[in-house]
């Protein structure tokens, strides 16, 4: 019995975006888009294009790079949201515009102040607006989960009369139940009289925990695209996770009537590859691409998996990437051998000099470890184009000093706006020292809010990498640092952080989504 297709729409670089400090830049969305391409994913939303001249000029970028995946871009139904949306998505092979508008009672009369009526008037002149430049058009009812069943009845009707292709009904607030959300989508489908004119879509928020759950059972009942994000990211509580979604579908083959296209084996380097430019660390008991996702403790459970690892394993760790993560070069690697597997790894460098860089980063690295693993290679690609631009901080040297019984002191060198600084501090430790050496001199009023470490691959010899929250004036921001002295990675961190606070505008201002 052939099964249906089950479209898989990543928004990681449109609604992930969307997590407090997580902006990425053009090239960072580049080298994400190349991964979600070689992941087969049907669809990837670049972004918001109205947003800011960046967020257009990234997902122009994403357009005329990705030739495998369709491209969207979110717009709200607005006419010079759909006009800047087609505008990016010009040069795409196959462009997607995305539209939408609230329709539940609270939204309407909220935050849009608009009748049902002016709402379902001005879905349909969008859509019609839409398909005007393609035939690719997605509408969303934003809220959908607390909207009116009727309304929305007429509203999908509608818009697919005026030429939308796919019906998304997103649960915006996270606040559908598997059960009632699956059902109410399923009724929908069963309602609606031209609903077999169009593909229905389910995008869930993780606010209660329940995004992939509600996803599955929208499936269940008739949805044939999901759409998610590369570790779950998203703002709030994030989105319906993508590895989750993938797997469940292909490994309860027994349950669920649909397949992907989705390559699993690339979804733990397309894992990792996000969190480094992000900076959000994956969690060690994150289903699928969690360090502990394949790990055994108790010896019940290695005995059983060795005699027969179907016992305690659901999956194979190679099916979803895990053996692909091997050391690939040493110190002796020239030049020709460094590139070649950054290209590999989907990243490239915009001029000769950012690949110098790169190899330069890489020497110095293998000086300090024996084996340079694909990891180690993705956290210097994220270095480059950042430190080596005109920064106003740069890192120079430290010398941090920590003795049981006294109290740690620091001393940073650091370069700002060219000249050389030096600074002294003491801390409740090393690094706490280190920041406040840092502070000394920029006097940035900023505010930390997180600070993480996370082991970029295995051994003693591992790369750390660092994330630091800085929040000021309402305006949070991430600052991501790796080396092999945890120190160094922080003061790293720290000062990329106080570089993007310094730069341009978040790219992606918050002016809605669904």
């Amino acid at each position: 019995m052939s099964k249906d297709r089950l479209i898989i729409f990543d928004t990681t670089m449109r609604d992930g975006e969307q997590s407090p400090g997580a902006s990425m830049t053009r090239d960072e969305k580049i080298r994400i888009a190349r991964a979600l391409e070689r992941l087969n994913v049907d669809v990837i939303e670049a972004g918001f294009a109205i947003a800011s001249p960046g967020d257009f000029e990234a997902v122009k970028a994403v357009a005329e790079t990705v030739k495998n995946c369709a491209v969207a871009s979110l717009a709200r139904a607005a006419y010079r949201d759909i006009e800047e949306a087609a505008a990016a998505l010009k040069n795409a092979v196959r462009p997607r515009i995305h539209t939408f508008i609230a329709t539940s009672p609270i939204h309407m009369q909220y935050k849009l102040q608009m009748t049902p009526e002016q709402v379902l008037d001005q879905a349909v002149r969008s859509v019609k607006q839409a398909r005007g430049h393609t035939d690719d058009v997605e509408f969303s009812c934003e809220d959908a989960s607390r909207s009116e069943f009727d309304f929305l009845c007429r509203i999908i009707e509608a818009v697919i009369a005026a030429g939308a292709t796919t019906i998304n009904l997103p649960d915006t607030v996270g606040y559908g139940e598997p059960g009632q959300y699956g059902e109410f989508i399923g009724r929908l489908i069963r309602t609606v009289p031209n609903a077999d004119k169009a593909i229905f879509s389910v995008h869930c928020h993780n606010d209660l925990g329940l995004a992939v759950a509600n996803s599955l059972s929208a499936v269940m009942h008739g949805a044939r695209q999901v759409e998610c994000t590369i570790n779950g990211l998203g703002e709030r509580a994030g989105n319906a996770s993508l590895e989750e979604i993938v797997m469940a579908v292909r490994t309860r083959a027994d349950v669920f009537p649909v397949e992907t296209r989705i390559v699993t084996e690339e979804i733990v380097p397309a894992s990792r590859l996000v969190s480094s430019i992000t900076g959000f660390p994956v969690q060690p008991n994150k289903a699928i691409v969690g360090a502990n996702a394949f790990a055994h403790e108790a010896g019940i459970h290695q005995d059983g998996v060795l005699k027969h690892r179907e016992t305690y394993e659901i999956m194979r760790a190679q099916d979803v990437g895990w053996s692909t993560n091997r050391l690939v070069l040493g110190k002796h690697s020239g030049r020709a051998a460094v590139r070649a597997r950054f290209e590999e790894l989907g990243i490239s460098f915009e001029t000769p000099e950012e690949l110098e860089s790169a190899f330069k980063r890489f020497k110095e690295l293998a000086d300090k470890k024996h084996e340079i693993f694909d990891e180690d290679l993705q956290a210097i690609a994220g270095t480059v184009g950042s430190e080596d631009e005109a920064e106003r901080y740069q890192f120079v040297a430290l010398e941090a000093i920590s003795h049981t019984g006294e109290k740690p002191r620091a001393t940073v060198t650091l370069s700002i706006d060219g000249v050389e600084r030096q600074s002294y501090a003491e801390g409740d430790g090393p690094v706490d020292a280190v920041f406040k050496a840092i502070e000394n001199e920029v006097h940035s009023g900023t505010k930390l809010l997180l600070f993480s470490i996370n082991a970029i691959t295995t051994g003693t010899d591992s790369q750390a990498e660092v994330m630091v929250r800085l929040e000021r004036d309402a305006r949070i921001v991430n600052g991501a640092g790796a080396d092999t002295d945890i120190i160094v990675a922080s003061a790293k961190a720290y000062l990329h952080a106080l570089n993007v606070m310094g730069g341009a505008v978040r790219a992606h201002p918050q002016i809605g989504g669904i």
